[in-house]
């Protein structure tokens, strides 16, 4: 099996606008529900920051590479993430991470 066909764990936190909060948390269920239905995602978990209530963190699963970029090119992602979402985070950080013994 090469690298490429391997799981693939992205970890995405968001800091979101203040005002925009409610309508991101909003948009993240329906790209999670929507997520969690394309062949290639295995898991789509969504955490909200206890402390600072602004912080989303994202801990998505694929099954290789080719699953995370189909999900990327997904119409729920480009309408849901690039088109609402990312105009409403004042940042955002994204980590794709293989498991280790992957590598």
């Amino acid at each position: 099996m090469t690298v490429a066909n391997t799981p693939v764990v992205v970890v995405a936190r968001w800091q979101v606008l203040q005002e925009a909060l409610d309508e991101v948390l909003g948009h993240v269920a329906e790209l999670r529900e929507r997520s969690l239905s394309e062949p290639g995602c295995l898991s789509y978990d969504v955490f909200h920051g206890l402390h600072e209530s602004t912080t989303v963190l994202l801990l998505e699963r694929y099954r290789d590479d080719a699953a995370l970029e189909a999900h990327r090119q997904s119409a729920h992602y480009q309408t849901l993430v690039a088109g609402r979402i990312l105009p409403l985070l004042a940042r955002r950080e994204v980590d794709i991470l293989r498991p280790r013994d992957a590598a």
